[in-house]
């Protein structure tokens, strides 16, 4: 982790803010564990009263919480966005699904082309190892490590956008796609011939970014983005054909 050695006059609220940029700058994410104690006031170079304070004073705030026995973790400030009720909602209309990969194609295209621009080396060899992960990953039977990486690579993308606001925005939403809110991710990468079609869009994401070509950066993401709605459409489809056959199925039964 990239902390750095405290030099201001109060100790406690350097160390306050420091904790607070990596949050908010996505380094220290939800869930994440604090180094100890000792090696935390080590490496900010503070005494261990000045760390507490500056702990007490996170928690209080609700970005730090502690575990018995287990030390100090980022508190999870995700998903916070909607309701319990609203992502009811979200889960049993098939319009919210359609609007969440509208959104997404708009944002995503936007945090690729900033990526392609502003993104660090760093971003961008994160951005390349991910993708390298999902080729391996593309040659297995069983889809579920591609579809969590697909996840993560383009989670990449936006955090190389460099921007706050929306990288918190988007890490809210993809924990409802992983949870399968808007839709099954392993379903759709349960076909071989979409599995190559989507390995195939993700490279050329991953080429467009490498390149720092951010219009070709978004042709590449929306593209991607429409295929996925296509997909989505026709597997809708053939589940509305599949749920009239059974009726019918059913009816002819019964006569």
């Amino acid at each position: 982790m990239p902390f750095q050695k405290i030099e201001a006059e109060k100790l406690s609220q350097s160390v306050v803010q420091q904790i607070e940029l990596l949050i908010l700058r996505g380094i220290l994410q939800p869930g994440e564990r604090l180094p100890s104690e000792r090696e935390l006031s080590d490496r900010l170079g503070v005494s261990r009263p000045s760390l507490r304070e500056a702990v007490a004073d996170l928690q209080q705030r609700g970005l730090l919480t502690s575990r018995p026995n287990a030390g100090i973790f980022v508190a999870d400030v995700l998903g916070s966005a909607f309701s319990p009720a609203l992502v009811g909602l979200f889960s049993s209309h098939e319009e919210a699904v359609i609007d969440y990969v509208a959104f997404r194609r708009d944002m995503e295209a936007l945090t690729a082309e900033r990526a392609a621009r502003l993104g660090t080396e760093t971003d961008l060899k994160v951005i390349a190892a991910v993708f390298t992960k999902m080729e391996a990953a593309h040659q297995k039977r069983d889809p579920s490590d591609e579809a969590e990486l697909d996840a993560s690579f383009h989670m990449a993308i936006i955090e190389a956008s460099h921007n706050v606001v929306m990288l918190h925005m988007m890490r809210s939403m993809y924990e409802l796609l992983r949870s399968g809110v808007f839709y099954n991710r392993q379903v759709m990468f349960k076909n071989r011939l979409t599995r190559d079609h989507l390995l195939d869009q993700h490279r050329a994401i991953n080429d467009a970014i490498q390149a720092r070509d951010p219009a070709a950066a978004r042709a590449a993401i929306e593209a991607h983005m429409d295929f996925i709605q296509g997909s989505m459409a026709e597997q809708a489809k053939a589940g509305r054909n599949e749920a009239i056959a059974k009726l019918r199925l059913e009816h002819e039964i019964s006569k």
